[in-house]
């Protein structure tokens, strides 16, 4: 049995690297089924505590994760190698990666000069005029702006953030359906996720109370453009969350605004509530450029110290050179046009999209943002329906924790004609799949 798994090792740490490189080398691929604790350790003539202790720390380092009665099984995105997402087959119109429309991104031209020679950028790791331009860019919406900082875009941030807070085993909330690449930094910080539910206005009060009720010591959420169900806070809406968060001061709250210029929704801050700990984070990769990898934060002071001391102990500062490159981009008047432009784009084809479905009786999910979620019964069966009418669309599982099944479409590149032929074909593929597998 352990040959047919390639599993081998009589020790814990060799067996979690023996398992560790079957996943790197797709032996093991993601959702393969481990064999269970005491099979394996009669095959390697071991322990049973040898192999358990094993499959601990692969779930740890989030190469792993155990599903109850379903035993141990290969993360959907393990912790390991350098994988990609699924290749978008020949000739399907792909909707499916959340990226912007390039018709709509700004043309990047460089300084006119580097950083000159060796430079001091650990003593000023960060440009003052980009600071400025920060602080008059959040400011207005609400949010705090005493301290900001920067960062090689919001996973970067928000992963070395949530490493200096908390520890291993650690329970950090998170929205569910959610950001996929979120869901899986977390678990391979070896972190706990707790499920909180969302709806058309983001994150519900009562799915947040219960999970700091189970001790989680973060919650990461996004105000606006939620990915990918789409929501966006209301005021009633912020002021419940803040509420709830009030009567937990030690839970560092992250807000993620990653799409804030074209989300087409006006911010309501959960950091303007009076919160002891919390970051509102926000790139720019969605309205200037994906391979513009920088992002701001806004924070308390604590979490400032914290963030900038483990950056300076690693990457040490952001380049000065990308960051004058954002810095000319956010102040050109011809690129806040076309960002302008973009948001309005962006909405009219969301809500192009969300009209034809619904005169087809279909519900979708998208009150901003680049991303429509629409509940389905089987995701395997619309994906792959889809997929014979021409679109590509992304099924929802890695987006979901314990939320019901749906597909995230990106309507960022849809132009407004397509959206009935995309929901023409979405009704049909409904009706085939349910006359499939029953209505």
């Amino acid at each position: 049995m352990a040959t047919q798994y390639g599993i081998t090792g009589t020790t814990a740490k060799g067996i979690a690297a023996s398992v560790e490189r079957a996943v790197a080398e797709e032996t093991l691929g993601p959702g393969a089924a481990l064999p269970p604790v005491r099979r394996l350790a009669d095959d390697l003539g071991v322990s049973p505590g040898t192999v358990a202790t094993a499959y601990k720390e692969l779930r740890r380092r989030g190469i792993v994760v155990t599903r109850g009665r379903g035993g141990t099984v290969v993360a959907s995105a393990p912790a390991v190698a350098s994988r990609r997402p699924p290749k978008v087959p020949e000739g399907l119109r792909d909707l499916s990666g959340g990226h912007p429309d390039p018709a709509l991104l700004p043309a990047v031209v460089p300084p006119s000069r580097l950083s000159p020679g060796a430079r001091a950028h650990r003593s000023t790791p960060r440009l003052a005029r980009l600071e400025e331009v920060v602080r008059h860019w959040i400011g207005p919406d609400g949010v705090p702006v005493e301290h900001v900082t920067f960062a090689h875009g919001a996973l970067d941030l928000i992963g070395r953030l949530l490493s200096v807070e908390l520890r291993p085993g650690d329970a950090v909330a998170m929205e569910d359906p959610g950001y996929h690449h979120l869901l899986d930094l977390v678990t391979a910080l070896g972190l706990r996720v707790v499920p909180v539910a969302v709806d058309d206005e983001g994150v519900r009060p009562d799915a947040l109370r219960g999970a700091l009720r189970a001790g989680v010591r973060a919650l990461v959420c996004s105000p606006r453009a939620q990915n990918p169900y789409g929501g966006c806070f209301s005021v009633a809406r912020r002021d419940a969350l803040v509420e709830v968060l009030l009567d937990e001061p030690d839970a560092l709250v992250v807000e993620n605004d990653h799409a804030s210029a074209v989300a087409a929704a006006p911010l309501h801050t959960l950091t303007s509530g009076g919160l002891t700990r919390w970051v509102h984070v926000r790139t720019v990769s969605k309205f200037l450029g994906t391979d513009l990898r920088w992002a701001t934060a806004a924070c308390d002071a604590t979490t400032l110290a914290r963030h900038d001391g483990r950056l300076l102990l690693t990457s040490g500062w952001v380049s000065h050179l990308l960051q004058d490159i954002v810095h000319g981009l956010l102040t050109d008047d011809g690129t806040r046009a076309l960002v302008a432009r973009a948001q309005e784009t962006y909405a009219l084809r969301r809500g192009a999209l969300l009209d034809e479905l619904g005169k087809r009786g279909i519900r979708g999910h998208g009150a901003s943002g680049m991303n429509l979620w629409v509940p389905v019964r089987d995701e395997s069966a619309v994906v792959n329906g889809l997929r014979s009418y021409g679109w590509w669309v992304a099924a929802g599982a890695r987006f979901r924790s314990s939320s019901a099944a749906g597909v995230r479409i990106s309507v960022a590149e849809l132009e407004i004609a397509d959206a009935v032929r995309l929901a023409s074909d979405f009704a049909a593929v409904l009706g085939e799949s349910e006359a499939t597998y029953g209505g």
